[in-house]
């Protein structure tokens, strides 16, 4: 389980083999082997037995700001990298075979959003015809990427315009099927100037730290990427990588706007647009969470969808050794 502290000076200790979070208005206690990792979201306290305890277990201790983004993290010393893996990642940066991976990546992130697209025509018939001229638009924005050939450096700026005109698509389809009142003039971040984008953006702050935390087991390299480059100053593979799973915050965040979970006691104005509140939070963190939790078919069996994640992450790092020391890192 991912045990959320949202509340404004909750306090987190150990108790025996066990976490207590304690507020005001209740106690909360949990097994150590019942949890995953531990958001915490708000202004809290947390003892360093407890830090210790969730090491012991490499649970994994990820602070967010108000806006969902990652800020920190506490993390168990035993990581699963190898020079090798880091060494490749360097490696064919500047070779075909890069660009043959970070094609991959993003034909899979229009892939979700073409299907996600086609299920809202299916269920929506009176907007159906509309729908299908954005999902072929994405269709066409796909052909194109998987055309491309060369190295990164060579076809990074065509691969982000084919990305960035997708978007502005994709977004566009996902407006048009919003309540009058939520619809919203494409992407907006650090505040969102819309609902839409306040959730979506706390999602993906969410997300980020899950896909974080699978290449650190793998072996990856956060800092090295693909698209994204280094000079980002930032965990460029992260952003790479995340594209594939960025459809698990979007279906949640368009779901709880068409089942009508959503109100405006969830949002504070704050300068310049929105931002989400305690009981915002709490309602998106548990949405998200049923996502992560469902189960779906994946490779010929079954997993839940936060362990794709970290099988996606295996995979490439198992792709970037080609079989050499994969001992030390599982066959999946």
């Amino acid at each position: 389980m991912q045990l959320v502290i949202n509340s404004f000076g909750s306090y987190l200790r150990k108790q025996g083999e066990g976490f207590v979070v304690k507020n005001d208005e209740k106690v909360f206690e949990v097994s150590a082997r019942k949890v995953e990792s531990i958001l915490i979201t708000t202004s809290a306290y947390l003892s360093t037995d407890a830090i210790k305890l969730a090491s012991d277990h490499n649970i994994d201790v990820v602070f967010l700001d108000e806006f969902g983004n990652p800020y920190g993290r506490v993390w168990h010393s035993k990581l699963g990298s190898t020079v090798l893996i880091r060494r490749r990642q360097l490696e064919i940066a500047n070779q075909e075979e890069g660009l043959t991976l970070a094609k991959e990546w993003v034909s899979e992130k229009l892939t979700n959003q073409i299907e996600l697209l086609k299920r809202l025509a299916n269920s929506r018939p009176e907007k159906e015809e509309q729908l299908k001229v954005h999902f072929q638009r994405l269709e066409e924005n796909k052909a194109k990427l998987d055309d491309l050939s060369g190295t990164i450096d060579e076809k990074r700026g065509t691969m982000m315009g084919l990305e960035g005109s997708a978007g502005r698509t994709y977004f566009e389809s996902l407006s048009f099927i919003m309540p009058d009142r939520y619809k919203f003039d494409g992407r907006s971040r650090q505040p969102a100037k819309d609902e839409f984008n306040c959730l979506l953006n706390y999602g993906y702050g969410v997300l980020y730290s899950m896909v974080e935390k699978g290449c650190i087991i793998a072996g990856l390299d956060p800092y090295v990427g693909f698209i994204h480059t280094d000079n980002y100053n930032k965990k460029s593979l992260v952003f790479d990588l995340i594209e594939m799973f960025r459809i698990l915050a979007d279906q949640t965040v368009v779901y709880l706007f068409s089942g009508r979970k959503v109100k405006q006691e969830h949002f504070d104005e704050v300068k310049g647009g929105l931002t989400l509140n305690k009981e915002g939070r709490a309602a998106l963190l548990e949405a998200l969470n049923e996502t992560f939790e469902k189960t779906v078919r994946y490779n010929g069996r079954n997993i839940k969808n936060k362990d794709i994640i970290q099988f996606e992450c295996h995979r490439i790092a198992n792709s970037l050794i080609k079989g050499e020391e994969d001992a030390g890192l599982g066959n999946l």
